[in-house]
């Protein structure tokens, strides 16, 4: 049995929902803005989240959705197929994604809830501790002043030189560089750079290296580290895997891209069956979607490198009494 087959004949009774607005001012200096789902049913709340960047974006979640009745997960999830549920710009295929993903999170939550089943039970899988990274755009050396436990996950940035390259390796704290080049048109855009490229592959030798450039040249200065190389923006289904100029040997998976949780779970199965590894990621959430991403890390990839640290590693600097990796698995029902 599939995965996705081990859900969709759960049950799952939706008497209305609401939806909750959640906004909080990050310390680089914008506010970030999502909506949280909130499915109500036979006594029970089920929720998800929409991580659609614009702000403007969230001014259009529909509230009145013909969503009553009860229903399978595989029947109300081909329900929303026929349902407007976007009303932005029609190009902006990733928001529309993040949209169907706040609806499917949530019918999955409260399908489980009142099923009194875990992610990992309904699934006949353990939930295991899970390992999570700290992301940033910064050095990582204030962080270990506090915590020199901390593993990370860095953006790189074209001012980086091969000394500033040997004190991260020296740190042997960085697990992985994120060099975005599938970002088009953002604040974290980084143009492909052959000569950075190489010195990150040479220099950090163990790093997982995500998001590289494979044309223009750019495949030849990654020669050597084809067996670290990882996806995550350009992949937002199985036929997107496929698509690769190479089958990675490694892949972070962020849910909300997937749109659906039959094709999040078609995805991850193939991984499996190809020997791919993967680890998760976030999207700086505000509600009940980090917990969600943790829980899909704690039942697929808990020993990943998983960005999917606390919220509250997003909500200021370096402190004292922030949550530690790894992370207990949880024991209540629900996604």
């Amino acid at each position: 049995m599939s995965l996705w087959d081990s859900l969709a004949g759960l049950t799952v009774k939706v008497d209305g929902y609401a939806l909750q607005r959640r906004e909080s001012s990050t310390p680089s200096g914008w506010t970030r803005v999502t909506t949280a789902v909130v499915l109500a049913g036979d006594g029970a709340n089920g929720e998800g989240e929409d991580v659609t960047y614009g702000a403007d974006d969230h001014d259009h979640v529909p509230s009145d959705l013909m969503l009553a009745g009860t229903w399978s997960l595989d029947d109300v999830s081909r329900h929303l197929d026929e349902l407007e549920l976007w009303g932005g710009d029609p190009e902006n295929h990733t928001g529309q994604d993040h949209r169907r993903w706040a609806f499917e999170s949530a019918l999955l939550d409260l399908a489980l809830r009142q099923n009194e089943l875990g992610l990992g039970e309904a699934l006949e899988r353990e939930e295991r501790p899970v390992r999570f990274v700290v992301s940033t755009r910064a050095t990582p050396d204030r962080w270990l002043a506090v915590e020199p436990r901390l593993e990370f996950k860095l953006d790189a940035e074209p001012d980086w030189d091969r000394p500033f390259l040997r004190r991260l390796r020296e740190l042997d704290r960085v697990r992985v560089v994120d060099l975005k080049a599938y970002y088009r048109g953002t604040s974290v855009d980084l143009a492909p750079d052959p000569e950075l490229y190489r010195a990150i592959v040479e220099e950090l030798p163990d790093v997982i290296v995500e998001d590289a450039w494979l044309e223009d040249g750019l495949r030849e200065a990654l020669a050597g580290a084809e067996d670290r190389l990882s996806f995550d923006a350009p992949v937002h289904s199985l036929a997107d895997l496929d698509g690769l100029r190479l089958e990675p040997r490694w892949l972070n998976i962020k849910p909300s891209r997937f749109g659906t949780v039959r094709e999040l779970l078609e995805t991850i199965e193939a991984c499996e069956e190809r020997g791919i590894q993967l680890y998760g990621g976030g999207q700086y959430e505000l509600g009940p979607g980090r917990l969600q991403i943790q829980r899909l890390a704690s039942v697929f990839y808990p020993d990943g490198p998983n960005d999917v640290a606390p919220s509250a590693y997003n909500e200021g600097g370096p402190r004292d009494g922030l949550p530690q990796s790894p992370l207990p698995p949880r024991e209540d029902p629900g996604f």
